[in-house]
């Protein structure tokens, strides 16, 4: 899909309210197994009889009361921790000072609009969207005291993931909870398309299920997630151009060996190579921007030839893979930090597609939410 086609999403309005939700869960075997995709895979309408083939068999558990749930995982050294509930998508902000929730990249309608097909025809929310923000120092004494009480899960699931899980249903506390939350801002850290399709479902069939959406929303003030770069190469264009480019622009362009390049690279910095040479160009980021705003704003549209087409690589090696002499330069990128990420979505502004990755990332299949079981629960 070109540029075009890439649109903000609506805001949801405040103030953020995480609701209880009752969860289901895959067997611990299942999470993280690559298999498990398949079972949310077409036909889309045979999902949830799947899943309660699955629940007969005793590979999903489901939970008879609703409960917001404290999840921690940890992953290849990493401790995150979230609360997991049903975001309150409901309502639409029309001021900027009244936005709960913050994404900083567009979305494909196309996109959103098909996510939205599949939950409906799915009747669930397979996974949940992941948002940071910096939580008040009760909700951390809050979460702290949680931590004291019974485990409710505890397992390590195929990927080496290991997972522990709380889930809160004392009424005082879920109280105390949404007091603390009610105030805060969160930014999306994946799931920008998804977050889309919740609003999409809303707006189809509001007053019910489709008035929340599948959300874990982590403290970056205690167990923060890591954020790195996602990498470019871009086909079509040369070192050659790339030097080009940046003297019209009035950028420093300097021959690196690969040592040199790599160990410049930093937040106004970039580091480029077409395999066998290497450059370090200064775009001169302002304060207030990040190097991806100003690489896709001003430095690609200076390129004399191409790009014909932009790659995005999550790993040094898988970009540097794609460099070719004849035909590719690989741009390795700075990551931005994620309180420039904050205060850029807090301007109104978006980042481009691909800009960041927030790491690491649950297992599908820890907590899943049905929207016909809500449906069908008595009010």
């Amino acid at each position: 899909m070109d540029s075009g086609q890439v649109v903000t999403p609506p805001y949801v309005a405040g103030p953020l309210r995480l609701l209880p939700f009752p969860g289901l869960m895959l067997a611990p075997h299942r999470v993280g197994d690559p298999s498990t995709g398949r079972a949310f895979a077409r036909p889309y309408r045979g999902v949830a009889a799947r899943l309660l083939r699955w629940q007969s068999r005793g590979l999903v558990r489901r939970d008879a009361a609703p409960a917001l749930y404290l999840h921690e995982y940890t992953a290849g050294g990493m401790t995150i921790r979230g609360l997991v509930g049903a975001l309150d998508v409901s309502r639409r902000a029309t001021r900027p000072e009244d936005r709960a929730v913050l994404p900083h990249e567009g979305i494909h309608p196309a996109q959103a609009d098909d996510l939205a097909d599949r939950m409906a025809e799915m009747g669930l929310n397979p996974a949940p969207i992941l948002l940071v923000h910096h939580g008040t120092p009760r909700l951390g004494e809050l979460m702290a005291g949680v931590l004291g009480t019974t485990i409710s899960h505890e397992f390590t699931d195929r990927s080496e993931q290991q997972h522990r899980i709380w889930a809160i249903r004392d009424a005082a506390l879920l109280a105390d909870i949404a007091e603390e939350l009610r105030d805060s801002r969160a930014l999306i850290a994946d799931g920008h398309h998804r977050y889309a399709a919740y609003l999409r479902l809303q707006q189809r069939d509001p007053g019910g299920p489709s008035d929340l959406g599948l959300a874990m929303l982590v403290d970056q003030s205690t167990t923060p997630l890591f954020l790195g770069p996602i990498h470019r190469s871009l086909a079509g264009t040369s070192l050659d151009d790339l030097r080009n480019a940046a003297a019209s622009l009035g950028m420093t362009c300097t021959d690196r060996s690969q040592s040199e390049a790599v160990a410049a690279l930093g937040p106004s910095t970039l580091a480029a190579t077409d395999g066998k040479e290497w450059v370090v160009v200064d775009l001169a980021v302002p304060t207030d921007r990040a190097a991806v705003e100003v690489l896709h704003g001003q430095l690609v549209p200076a390129l004399p030839h191409g790009p014909t087409g932009i790659g995005y690589h999550h790993t040094v090696d898988d970009a540097l893979a794609s460099a070719d002499p004849r035909s590719t330069v690989a741009v390795l990128m700075p990551a931005p930090s994620v309180d420039l990420v904050q205060r850029i979505a807090e301007d109104d502004r978006l980042l481009p597609e691909k800009a960041t990755s927030f790491q690491p990332k649950p297992s599908l299949g820890v907590l899943i939410r049905s929207l016909r079981d809500e449906a069908d629960a008595p009010s």
